[in-house]
């Protein structure tokens, strides 16, 4: 299903105690399907209890370059009014961090 030259990347945060996903899993996950070498977004879930709410988060993040940063940080800020907004940069960040670590070995 995905090419050899793609990673597998989850990115983590918490949400308030009060949030739904929060209650159901016990924390805040991204998945990234991510090209090695370009960065290419091609692929994205996450945890939700709405399946509207993980297709609108894979709509921000798909075709993008998880390089960046800024862009997509904004993006999510413009875009996204739900309570896990922060949640969603914070997993994005983290995400993020686990990228360049790997491209760095």
């Amino acid at each position: 299903m995905f090419p050899p030259n793609t990673l597998y990347i989850i990115g983590e945060s918490k949400t308030s105690s009060n949030n739904a996903i929060m209650q159901q899993y016990n924390g805040f996950f991204i998945a990234f399907v991510v090209e090695r070498e370009s960065g290419r977004i091609i692929d994205a879930e996450c945890s939700s209890t709405i399946q509207l709410t993980s297709a609108f988060i894979q709509s921000i993040f798909l075709e993008k370059c998880i390089l960046d940063v800024e862009e997509l940080l904004a993006e999510i800020e413009q875009r996204y009014f739900g309570s896990s907004q922060k949640a969603i940069m914070v997993a994005f960040k983290n995400a993020y961090i686990k990228y360049t670590q790997i491209m760095n070995k």
